[in-house]
């Protein structure tokens, strides 16, 4: 039995009782493309290939090759950093993105997949519960950050699920859900807000101003300038912005 590696935030599906739970919230069509991040043991890369055309998985751990072996032939396993292949070129591109993600890799790769993933039409991911709280938690509140930020730009949410510890080995220390979402837009400047938003919250403490000088993005008057042009108070922090006032902001400066 291959044991969990901690430093890789491995916590392995065992329990197929949730399986269908995934499904539902995926609305899984027999032509869907699907990534998933993470496959672990192949508990869910083989009930996702048995209801889409294709999967990929992408795992880190080249000492789960064994688990991964005699899948089903429309799965095509990449060994790999999922932050760090290029997941935008495996072909077909992957239409739908359905994973438990590593808890140490799970905000990056949501965030940079927004963007990065353009055909991935809806995610249904596991995650730790305070992670999926984080990504549509509302301005103001200690959850909200510029993950929330980004996701809420592009996406809705459709779904979500507490998941008990007792459906991984080992069971984690920390709740999880399954939270699902699907793309509904991209500002046409979301470059540039993407920009924006990592330079506002890299000093929560700070006003908006000063973090976007900090960070050097912009000149502490000139970001006052454009706060009050969305009219904002130039004290404003970065969490009392909704999302849609980050892009108005980003225009503001140019």
């Amino acid at each position: 039995m291959v044991a969990p590696k901690k430093e890789l935030g491995q916590h392995f599906l065992v329990d197929e009782n949730i399986l269908g739970v995934i499904g539902r919230l995926a609305e899984l069509d027999a032509d869907d493309v699907v990534l998933e991040i993470g496959p672990g043991l192949g508990v869910l890369t083989r009930y996702l290939a048995e209801r889409v055309a294709r999967v990929h998985a992408v795992e880190l751990d080249r000492s789960l090759e064994p688990e991964l072996r005699n899948l089903p032939a429309n799965v095509e396993v990449h060994f790999g950093d999922a932050l760090r292949l290029d997941l935008a070129a495996l072909g077909p591109p992957a239409t739908k993105l359905v994973a438990n993600l590593p808890y140490n890799i799970a905000t990056p790769l949501i965030a940079e997949s927004l963007d990065g993933l353009p055909k991935v039409e809806s995610w249904t991911v596991m995650v730790q519960r305070e992670v999926a709280d984080r990504l549509f938690a509302r301005p103001g509140t200690k959850a909200y950050g510029a993950v929330s930020v980004l996701v809420q730009l592009v996406t809705e949410r459709t779904g979500f699920h507490p998941v008990a510890r007792t459906v991984f080995r080992p069971r984690p220390n920390v709740d999880s859900a399954l939270v699902a979402f699907r793309r509904v837009a991209m500002p046409q400047n979301y470059a540039r807000v993407k920009q924006l938003v990592a330079a506002a919250f890299a000093h929560r403490r700070k006003t908006l101003p000063n973090s976007l000088e900090l960070a050097g993005l912009a000149p502490r008057n000139r970001a006052a300038e454009a706060l009050a042009a969305i009219g904002r108070d130039p004290a404003t922090r970065a969490e009392a912005l909704a999302p849609e006032e980050f892009v108005a902001l980003a225009d503001a400066l140019g």
